[in-house]
């Protein structure tokens, strides 16, 4: 059986899991899924998290199965190490077929609470860091004539969350629309770039909204009864869109949301 990505090679932003003291250690974040997932199906997986423990965990796991992956630091709000993380990848390997865009934050606040430090660092990081990355692969993949771009927004882009996050919401609305605007344009060069819109997942770093292992159970049962399904969803199921949109599976489609959440947005 042929692997999808067989012979190409994937940097994936976020790929570490940062996980609270009571999280198993098994469970994984969207992006080492999707790093694993691509790794599985053929690619080299270039591993980047801020954190480059996370990012060498998932890169150690990939290659524990027999996979290509190495791990380097990316801070994607630093753009002179996001140009130098791009150029290492190239010198290595010539190429970049696949940019998987998965790293983002939340700080709570709507209206009357936000405040302009929060907001700026939000957009710094879900919305200028997912541009510089793919401002910086972009040339690579213009002169290779292929390449797909994947950004990873929320449902909370579509319409008002119970949770409050105006800074949140708001970055990863200004993330879908960017998604189709980078389609457009460079759709004649034959790079697509697409979006996966998750609902609520059961990751690690949903933990985080918890204090304690008991909190979060609760606080679990109360996201999985919010879905029309009954539960969350894994980050295998955003890995498996990612894989999709990654792949010649999705070769005439850009610009696409992805709605990956049970229903929960209908």
């Amino acid at each position: 059986m042929s692997m999808k990505l067989a012979g190409r090679i994937a940097l994936v932003t976020g790929a570490g899991t940062l996980r609270k003291p009571f999280t198993p250690s098994d469970q994984l974040g969207n992006g080492a899924a999707c790093a694993l997932t691509f790794a599985r199906e053929g690619a080299t997986v270039v591993c980047t998290d801020r954190d480059l423990m996370a990012a060498q965990e998932t890169a150690g796991r990939i290659q524990q199965e027999g996979g290509q992956a190495i791990a380097l630091a990316l801070d994607i709000t630093d753009t002179a190490q996001v140009q130098a993380v791009v150029a290492e990848v190239l010198a290595q390997h010539q190429r970049i077929d696949v940019l998987h865009n998965n790293v983002g934050i939340e700080i709570q606040g709507d209206l009357l609470e936000v405040d302009d430090d929060d907001w700026d660092r939000v957009m710094a990081i879900n919305l200028k860091g997912a541009m510089a990355v793919t401002r910086a692969v972009m040339p690579a993949m213009r002169a290779h004539r292929s390449g797909s771009i994947i950004h990873v927004s929320s449902t909370a882009s579509l319409k008002w969350s119970p949770m409050q996050f105006l800074s949140y919401s708001t970055s990863k609305a200004g993330l879908n629309h960017m998604t189709r605007v980078i389609a457009r344009q460079y759709a004649a060069d034959q790079v697509r770039c697409n979006c996966i819109i998750p609902g609520m997942i059961r990751t690690p770093h949903a933990d985080a909204l918890y204090a304690s292992a008991e909190e979060a159970a609760e606080g679990h049962r109360f996201r999985d009864s919010r879905c029309p399904m009954g539960r969350q969803g894994s980050p295998w199921d955003i890995a498996r869109a990612a894989l999709f949109l990654a792949s010649d599976d999705s070769a005439y489609i850009t610009g696409v949301q992805l709605v990956v959440d049970g229903g929960a947005s209908l």
